[in-house]
């Protein structure tokens, strides 16, 4: 059984704000996967502008004597290679942005597009597709060319192969903030959601205020022609009580709190 060798390199080894996954050789077909059992329904991620900030995106960085470089923009890029996935050996820990990686969450990872990009995955045996959201840095292997949640690659079919070979196109979205060149950017605020519904909106902000005892706020926002109602938690006086917060989130249940400048 080939398996999968992932080394974590702090901000001084990588030049990146956090902890970035990084995978050396091939996943293995049973390698770090969850616990068999049924798997939580499927859900694409959902392509909004977010701001690409400076943590994660250091470039040029280097890795085991290889130097790579983050792209200007994802604006047309469409590419084939190799998918393989990572699982349950990194679920809760950081991924290259600082986000806690989630085993079933559309998530990937990816050497040189901007984080956070969002990116179709076509699998080319079978034509499933996932929409998935690239919060991290990897695989640093030469013969892959992303690495996908396990959730992921569940969706397209391949988790018990390992690999696949994959189709990825890049969305380019529309006022997206670039803030890579800002220097000191603190977290002030996490981000819960995005919802249709400014009842259901309410609802979840109204439950943050009670468990956090801090604001909670719901803006409404307009995305792709929607109409949806985000709702932030903050601002948080410091980087110790967003972190608490956070790991509070995380307790109660609620996936991958977004830390928002």
């Amino acid at each position: 059984m080939i398996r999968s060798i992932r080394v974590f390199l702090g901000a001084v080894t990588l030049g990146l704000a956090g902890c970035a996954a990084l995978t050396d050789a091939p996943v293995g077909r049973h390698d770090s996967a969850p616990q068999a059992g049924a798997l939580p329904p499927w859900q694409d991620a959902f392509p909004r502008p977010d701001p690409i900030l400076p943590q994660g995106n250091t470039s040029p960085y280097e890795v085991n004597g290889q130097t790579y470089s983050v792209m200007a923009s994802a604006k047309g890029y469409r590419e084939e290679g190799v998918a393989s996935w990572y699982g349950m050996k990194f679920h809760g820990r950081p991924t290259a942005n600082g986000e806690i990686f989630d085993v079933y969450a559309p998530t990937a990872a990816h050497r040189s597009l901007p984080i956070p990009s969002y990116v179709r995955v076509t699998n080319l045996r079978n034509n499933r597709t996932v929409i998935l959201r690239v919060n991290d840095r990897g695989p640093f292997h030469p013969d892959r060319l992303i690495d996908l949640s396990y959730g992921a690659a569940a969706a397209l079919g391949f988790a018990e192969q390992g690999t696949a070979p994959v189709l990825i196109e890049a969305f380019h979205l529309a006022g997206v903030d670039d803030r890579r060149a800002l220097a000191g950017v603190s977290y002030r605020f996490l981000q819960l959601g995005a919802y249709e519904s400014a009842e259901s909106a309410e609802h979840m902000a109204s439950d943050i205020r009670a468990l956090l005892m801090c604001p909670a706020a719901v803006t409404p926002v307009d995305i792709a022609g929607r109409r949806l109602h985000r709702v932030r938690a903050g601002p948080f006086p410091d980087a110790q009580s967003l972190e608490l917060a956070h790991e509070m989130l995380l307790k109660a249940g609620y996936a991958s709190p977004q830390r928002v400048p």
